[in-house]
């Protein structure tokens, strides 16, 4: 009999040749995630800057979740070694490296078009403008993707995926509607408290797949990542600290001389910026070195458990020097020379980084059960730093988002007028018409369960808000080329040919 890691959602018939055991089980499920058309998509989804513009090099959804699957891999197998000083974790908890496989290779297959501004664009018009309570996020539309929206032969529904890899994918493993009493304990990344009570940022479960997570982390603590979701989760954020970097200098939107400027200011005037209160700190004739003493000041307040100044002030200095110094001193110009240094400096990196996992301290709620040690930790902190303070408030970028956010903004409401029209709703594209109908289906089982903490729809609300996520469902589905030319074509402006009938 399968262990409850290996079990199933849905009973399949065995091939005779087929090997038995856990590890055979978690490899088909990699192999599902990688042959469906989900994970084929990503090769169109925009990382951070969209590819016709920056060129085939920069970095797509899919290589990124390539390049997360092979830190996560590496670390997963280190963990596993007998001298490991994680290896008391291990046997606690389980490592298999297939599963680490698995979930770093789906975690990303929920991101809509245009990135992470698909991803608030779509939560924004799923509350606001369709009255659904739970909205979107590309981590709970990912779970969604893997138990109910995507295919195999062997279920009804979705990929029929082991209980380990389901929650190995779940990052936050709660939905938007989750009670953490009104203690004032610390809580995990993706939740927090304000002022009118708690704030869920991130969740890896609609109010209709909320069943599905609860049923495959049957056993674990509430709220706390499995291991092997904590270690896709540091793989992920390893992976994307570094090569972002690389996309922005290949790109050439890296300034040497304004992150220069802002690290110089900062090591030089530490002392006195220390002395600023926050508004001094963040107006716009704030010195060089206020927005990283910004970032000194936030990294204490959320995380006290391992922020600490001395290993923030050397982290700034590794960084200066190795990229800022190094690096960006020598503008790319494609030669076999840049190459080799920005090869050279993301292999140094990744190798660093993916060495310094270690186990987490115990109890420390924001934090997975492994984490990165103390010194490496804030390295990512100040090299994410760099991409969203250099590169995500560009002028330019800005621009070309709002009009994207546009783009989305048309396409969901044209899709749902078109859905709606008693006159022509007969004619939208099939898969529309069946996302529509699996949600609709969903929200009366929803209703009929009553389950407790979970919103449940009026009669005459379950058409309306099946339609609402099937909508959602369809549009997170598009590629971003996909997403522009239905947007023209219910503008009335079909510049290209598309097929609309092509999407998934």
């Amino acid at each position: 009999m399968p262990s409850a890691r290996a079990a199933r959602r849905f009973a399949e018939p065995r091939s005779s040749v087929e090997v038995i055991g856990e590890h055979s089980e978690f490899r088909l499920d990699l192999e599902r995630i990688r042959f469906s058309p989900y994970f084929s998509r990503l090769s169109a989804v925009t990382q951070v800057i969209a590819q016709p513009g920056a060129g085939p090099l920069i970095h797509n959804r899919l290589t990124h979740s390539i390049k997360v699957t092979a830190v996560a891999r590496s670390i997963a197998v280190g963990l596993n070694d007998p001298s490991s000083p994680a290896r008391d974790l291990v046997l606690e908890h389980g490592c298999d490296a297939v599963v680490v496989q698995a979930a770093a290779s789906a975690h990303d297959l929920g991101h809509p078009p245009f990135g992470h501004l698909g991803e608030r664009v779509l939560d924004r018009l799923a509350r606001e403008s369709l009255g659904l309570a739970d909205g979107f996020e590309g981590n709970a539309q990912t779970y969604r993707i893997l138990t109910a929206l995507d295919v195999c032969e062997a279920a009804p529904q979705g990929l029929n995926l082991t209980a380990a890899v389901r929650t190995a994918v779940a990052k936050y493993p709660w939905t938007r509607f989750v009670d953490v009493g009104a203690s004032d304990d610390p809580l995990p990344r993706g939740l927090r408290r304000v002022s009118g009570g708690l704030e869920v940022v991130k969740f890896s479960a609609y109010d209709l797949d909320a069943d599905d997570l609860v049923a495959a982390r049957r056993g674990m603590p509430p709220l706390q990542q499995s291991l092997e979701c904590s270690i896709m989760d540091i793989a992920d954020d390893i992976a994307y600290s570094i090569h972002d970097v690389d996309d922005f200098y290949r790109a050439g939107l890296l300034s040497q001389g304004a992150v220069a400027r802002e690290f110089r200011g900062w090591i030089a005037g530490a002392a006195e910026l220390r002395a600023l209160d926050d508004d001094a700190l963040a107006a716009r004739s704030a010195p060089p070195g206020s927005a990283l003493e910004g970032l000194r000041r936030k990294l204490r307040r959320s995380d006290p458990w391992i922020a600490d100044d001395d290993a923030f002030a050397d982290a700034v200095d590794v960084v200066a020097d190795d990229l800022v110094d190094g690096l960006l001193a020598t503008p790319f110009d494609g030669s076999i020379a840049s190459e080799r240094a920005l090869s050279s400096f993301t292999n140094r990196w990744i190798g660093h980084l993916r060495a310094s996992v270690v186990p987490a301290p115990p109890g420390v709620a924001r934090s997975g059960l492994v984490t990165l040690d103390r010194r490496a930790w804030h390295e990512v902190e100040i090299l994410k730093f760099v991409h969203r303070h250099f590169i995500l408030d560009r002028a330019d970028i800005v621009m070309y988002q709002r009009g994207l956010s546009r783009a989305l903004t048309r396409t969901v409401r044209g899709l749902t007028a078109w859905v709606t029209d008693d006159f022509d709703r007969h004619r939208v594209p099939e898969r529309l018409r069946e996302l529509v109908d699996l949600a609709t289906e969903g929200y009366a089982r929803l209703r009929a369960a009553q389950p407790a903490g979970i919103p449940v729809p009026e009669a005459s609300e379950v058409h309306t808000l099946g339609v609402a996520r099937g909508v959602v469902d369809y549009v997170a589905s598009l590629s971003d080329d996909q997403a522009l030319a239905v947007s023209e074509a219910i503008d009335g402006r079909p510049d290209r040919l598309w097929d609309i009938g092509q999407s998934l």
